[in-house]
């Protein structure tokens, strides 16, 4: 562990901004995850007065007022030369608009959010079919529509509208400068999750898509619901991350209909299979046909019916989206609603992931492309479980979630217990007034020095376990407790992460690193995020002899040197 000096003094550095640190986080949080229309809050119905109290909607609240507002929406290809003002005129005769914005994705887009349905209809009912001259269209109406000007292009609109909508994350080295700017390492975290997660429009539009593949679903299975998971409704999606989907047949009508004891009853006629995969095979194979010949926008159409999930795999060109369905998904959503529940209790959590997760993308930790190295969910259980550790602990274990949990909570999938609570008034937690620039150093301290080599990661416990299989990093499933999630992780990766956490937990302790730069020269989170310092890391078997300090040293005397030649 660092120092008590060490301690003491990031303690005491952060004590006084922490109030201040964490009402900015929670200004953003309810930013992201809340609506911004007000006439929207007043609308949904209260599912529980105690889910209201502290402002803290239920997962599935949530859920149920995205897919609402989703079924509201329309999205539009617009021409680039049209103005903003006359659209929404256009649009407006069909109905009042709540909601719009615009963005850019092979073309120029917007979403627009109706106060009724019958809008919807409405402007369904009036679009044209396109003719073209030499192709022929397949004749299956969505609401994803172009709207054509038949007159002259506008000149009011050579800029952009202050509507349009980022759909990805701004580069690394702009980042880099934004945080060299900032006043404390708990400002940089804060300014990097603000830049980094999900906004409300992107969360919309990640809503709309699925209920655009709704549509198509609903050919075969008219009361199937198709419902986003993983990133895109946890709180940890990084803009840009994929959009991972999952038809829900499971909440259909006639499946708990209960049986008289005298008398008759009529069941549907329906195929059988000899398995639930086969089932979900089958089902997958034919909504993935659909979307390939029928989706408009939808390209690049993979039926990947093998994998240990079956599912589909296609971009969304109107969205920008890479998407993956599945079938009946479960255990994904209840763990879903896990991540969600953690990022809700405490603002800290959700920063701290989107950091480490940064610095873990910038060394090359975590990589888009499958292969050996360590996945975001697992550095999230990862961050999680650190958490859990903290004296006192952060965040509470996920069986004390379970126990907390009443009779509508209970949850059993596959066999495998997936109880927690779901009511936030119901848990309460310990006082730890860590700062942000404290936890940082500290994960990376408590695993530059945790014991891979015998022990497991577990948040359902919240200690370590020792290791059931032989495998270099053991993070335990929370639900499915015999899967290790980080099976794939070699042993080279898990010593590359090792080295780098306790780099960066040196680099945190140094003064030329705490002291703010107040201009682009890298200091703070920023010289964790250089990419110069994974070089000793790569080649860490030719130069064994070399002491990591010695290699840190050099990097802060060229930042020093900088710093000398600016001023």
């Amino acid at each position: 562990m660092a120092s008590s000096s060490t301690v003491c003094r990031l303690h005491m550095r952060g004590r006084g901004r922490l109030t201040t640190c964490l009402q900015r986080v929670d200004t953003f949080i309810g930013r992201s995850f809340g609506t911004n229309v007000v006439a929207d809050q007043s609308e949904t119905p209260r599912k529980d007065e105690a889910e209201e109290k502290d402002g803290r909607k239920s997962f599935y609240a949530v859920q149920a007022e995205r897919q609402e507002q989703a079924e509201r929406s329309v999205l539009f290809s617009c021409p680039s030369r049209t103005s903003e003002r006359k659209i929404l005129k256009y649009l407006s005769r069909h109905g009042e608009i709540k909601k719009h914005f615009s963005y850019e994705s092979y073309g120029m887009y917007a979403v627009a959010e109706f106060e009724n349905r019958e809008s919807v209809d409405s402007i369904l009912e009036g679009a044209a079919i396109p003719t073209a001259s030499h192709e022929s269209t397949v004749p299956f109406k969505s609401r994803l529509l172009s709207v054509r000007n038949l007159g002259p292009a506008d000149s009011s609109n050579q800029q952009s509208s202050k509507h349009d909508q980022s759909q990805t994350t701004i580069p690394i080295n702009e980042l880099m400068k934004r945080l060299s700017r900032e006043g404390s390492i708990a400002q940089q975290i804060t300014s990097l999750t603000e830049a980094y997660q999900l906004t409300d429009e992107n969360i919309r539009l990640r809503f709309l898509v699925c209920s655009l593949l709704r549509d198509i679903a609903a050919a075969y299975f008219p009361e199937c619901t198709i419902k986003p998971f993983g990133s895109s409704v946890n709180g940890f999606g990084k803009l840009g991350c994929d959009l991972d989907m999952f038809l829900d047949l499971d909440s259909i009508s006639g499946r708990n209909i209960k049986t008289p004891k005298s008398g008759l009853l009529l069941e549907y006629q329906m195929k059988r299979t000899n398995s639930e995969r086969a089932v979900t095979q089958s089902i997958l194979s034919v909504i993935g046909t659909c979307v390939d010949q029928f989706g408009p926008g939808c390209v690049g159409v993979q039926k990947i019916l093998n994998a240990r999930c079956p599912l589909v795999r296609f971009a969304h060109q109107p969205s920008g989206f890479q998407c993956d369905l599945t079938a009946n998904n479960r255990v994904a959503m209840k763990s879903s609603e896990l991540l969600y529940i953690y990022g809700q209790l405490d603002p800290r959590v959700r920063c701290l992931v989107f950091t480490v997760r940064c610095w873990a993308r910038a060394h090359g930790i975590t990589s888009s492309i499958p292969g050996a190295w360590i996945s975001n969910f697992s550095l999230t259980v990862m961050v999680l479980f650190f958490l859990q550790r903290r004296n006192p602990p952060i965040i509470p274990t996920l069986d004390h979630l379970r126990d907390l949990a009443g009779p509508a909570d209970k949850c059993v999938i596959e066999g495998n217990d997936c109880t927690f609570v779901s009511d936030f008034s119901k848990i309460q937690l310990q006082s730890n007034t860590e700062t942000l620039e404290q936890l940082l150093c500290e994960f990376f301290e408590f695993y530059a020095t945790f014991t891979f080599t015998k022990s497991s990661i577990n948040i359902r416990k919240g200690k370590e376990q020792n290791k059931p299989e032989v495998a270099p990093l053991h993070i335990q499933n929370p639900f499915e407790t015999s899967l290790n999630v980080s099976k794939n992780v070699n042993v080279t990766q898990l010593e590359r992460f090792v080295a780098l956490c306790q780099e960066s937990s040196w680099l945190l302790q140094q003064t030329e690193t705490l002291t703010p730069t107040g201009g682009p020269t890298p200091w703070g989170l920023t010289t964790l995020l250089l990419p110069s310092q994974i070089a000793g890391i790569k080649s860490r078997k030719k130069r064994g002899r070399e002491a990591a300090s010695e290699r840190i040293k050099g990097l802060l005397e060229s930042l020093k040197n900088k710093n000398q030649q600016k001023s």
